[in-house]
């Protein structure tokens, strides 16, 4: 269960996985007035560089910053230190233990996400991958490492976020991607296989989701946003 008290246009990072700056800065004034966290990954970064993170800070908002870095250890300690000097809330890095303790010597101010297992990841993959333990399993042993070795969190899909919480306390932050609204479950056409409702995910121990398509492809994306809220401060009162 979630007790942390989180501000609730915090809770939702919306994803800004669009090709241009133009069409992320348009897509952060039509959600600004329900979140104030935006989430900036490979390809917007590859199309505009540091543009679109500094006119979101420069604007109030926190960025996520999803590059999951992975390299040798001195090359992503010089990239961790880029994003330090940009004011940067969360940025996120592969949970290898020699890249991580290069990370934790440049983050400075800066938060760390260790990613556990993808998102678009199940079970099947791991069985093809030579790998016998569950996918939760994997995600704990992972997110145990990455805490030890200094990481503020982890990015894991809710569906393991109530035993994270339960198992690693309050001190992990827990952040969520596979957010889709009504539904707990995939329906197998979706390229997301471990998924959860935002309400259900930050009840039983997410800290923030984090929403790309559901919101950036709806008509009214503030809506949508209103609508998830609603269903967070409504899963937090009645968590099952």
């Amino acid at each position: 269960m979630n007790t942390k008290t989180i501000d609730i246009q915090e809770r939702i990072i919306v994803a800004l996985d669009v090709d241009n700056p133009e069409a992320a800065k348009e897509m952060v004034k039509r959600c600004e007035s329900q979140t104030r966290y935006f989430k900036v990954g490979l390809q917007l970064f590859m199309a505009s560089y540091f543009e679109v993170v500094d006119w979101i800070i420069d604007r109030g908002h926190k960025v996520m910053l999803d590059l999951k870095f992975f390299d040798i250890p001195e090359t992503v300690k010089l990239a961790v230190q880029q994003v330090n000097s940009r004011g940067v809330s969360l940025a996120t890095i592969h949970g290898n233990d020699a890249i991580i303790r290069a990370a934790m010597e440049a983050r400075g101010d800066l938060q760390l996400l260790a990613v556990t297992v993808l998102t678009s990841f199940g079970e099947e993959d791991l069985r093809a991958m030579g790998m016998t333990q569950s996918v939760e399993d994997l995600v704990l042993f992972r997110a145990r490492r990455a805490l030890k070795l200094g990481c503020d969190g982890v990015v894991s899909s809710g569906l393991e976020a109530e035993r994270l919480r339960k198992d690693l306390g309050d001190k992990l932050l827990i952040v969520t991607p596979g957010i889709r609204p009504g539904s707990n479950v995939s329906d197998g056409t979706d390229d997301q296989k471990r998924i959860m409702t935002a309400g259900r995910a930050i009840a039983t121990g997410a800290d923030h989701v984090v929403v790309g398509r559901p919101i950036t492809k709806a008509e009214d994306p503030a809506g949508v946003i209103e609508t998830m809220q609603q269903n967070i401060i409504a899963a937090m009162s009645n968590p099952l």
